[in-house]
């Protein structure tokens, strides 16, 4: 059993320490941008609107920021080419990285799921590929980090319980990858977590592997509840009876943004998963409510695991990454 609430004030210090957030603008990603920068980190904050990025960092600061920091990272996630870009545009800013937080991404009610110009699904890209673009490309810089004394280097896949819904029979092709189960509500819930699957997945086999080379690099995936996005907001306004979704029901069933963001802030931060009991945090998967968990049957299986690494390896080759 995990422990039932985590508090701001229990979060290591991260002086000294640089943390990388993408989406980190809005919802969860900007609670947890300001709360680990409150905790003394330097934060880069991954957008793809300047515009807005500078808004939510002055926003930041307008509520206290304490001894951290916040900058942007140009990131746009719907090419992994994109992705590759802002790592080597980290790279050439930061000589060290401590926490790599993969928050960013495409929610079941945002929009019609649609292959891209490479012929991959654009919400496996945005939700998977694009996210094992950026880790592999600064996973050397974070494996340095490691190497380091007293270092706490951790890499955090924001998932879904939505994970559950999906047990597919094999990852081995970009088919497989491109799963895309229709265009009705729950379909495209379905499709999300078959997404939401690959961030679990892709952290256990990155987990397996770092420790196989002997890596001190903790890998979390966190599951943060059901939380009021922008788009679930929307999508409720724009119904019969709007206000009262918006107003009376929401409230009741849906998480502040905050509240999402704190099972993540402790994957990132928090000092029991660097603690005596450090193995059964690794490569863990995380609820609000039990901190680790137990995932479903498919996000356990080492089969899957491989090939989904294997499969995302080979479209990389193929994007020329």
């Amino acid at each position: 059993m995990g422990r039932k609430s985590i508090r701001e004030e229990d979060l290591v210090d991260l002086n000294g320490k640089v943390v990388l957030v993408t989406g980190g603008n809005t919802g969860i990603g900007y609670a947890t941008v300001q709360m680990l920068a409150r905790r003394g980190a330097r934060v880069y904050m991954g957008a793809r609107n300047g515009v807005r990025a500078a808004e939510a960092i002055e926003r930041l600061k307008a509520e206290n920021m304490g001894d951290g920091s916040v900058h942007w990272l140009e990131l746009d996630l719907s090419d992994s080419r994109l992705a590759s870009q802002a790592a080597k545009e980290f790279l050439q800013r930061e000589d060290r990285l401590d926490i790599l937080i993969n928050n960013a991404g495409v929610q079941p009610n945002e929009h019609p799921f649609k292959l891209t110009a490479d012929g991959l699904l654009d919400i496996m890209v945005i939700n998977h590929i694009s996210p094992f673009v950026l880790t592999e490309a600064l996973l050397p810089l974070m494996k340095r980090t490691a190497a380091e004394p007293g270092s706490d280097v951790r890499i955090v896949n924001v998932t879904s319980y939505r994970h559950t819904d999906v047990a597919p029979e094999t990852l081995a092709s970009k088919e497989a990858l491109n799963l895309n189960l229709g265009d009705s509500t729950m379909d495209k819930v379905y499709t999300y977590g078959h997404t939401k699957l690959a961030n679990i997945l892709h952290i256990k086999a990155l987990q397996t592997r770092l420790t196989a080379e002997g890596v001190c690099i903790t890998c979390l995936a966190p599951h943060p509840g059901i939380i009021a996005t922008l788009g679930s907001h929307r999508a409720m306004e724009s119904a019969p009876l709007g206000w009262f979704l918006t107003r009376v029901i929401a409230p009741l069933f849906f998480k502040s943004s905050r509240e999402g963001a704190m099972p993540v802030v402790f994957a990132a931060a928090g000092p029991e998963v660097i603690g005596p009991e450090h193995a059964k945090y690794k490569g863990a998967y995380l609820t609000p409510m039990d901190v680790v968990a137990t995932p479903s049957k498919s996000a356990q299986d080492p089969r899957l695991q491989k090939e989904l690494y294997e499969t995302t390896e080979r479209i990389v080759r193929e994007l020329g990454l």
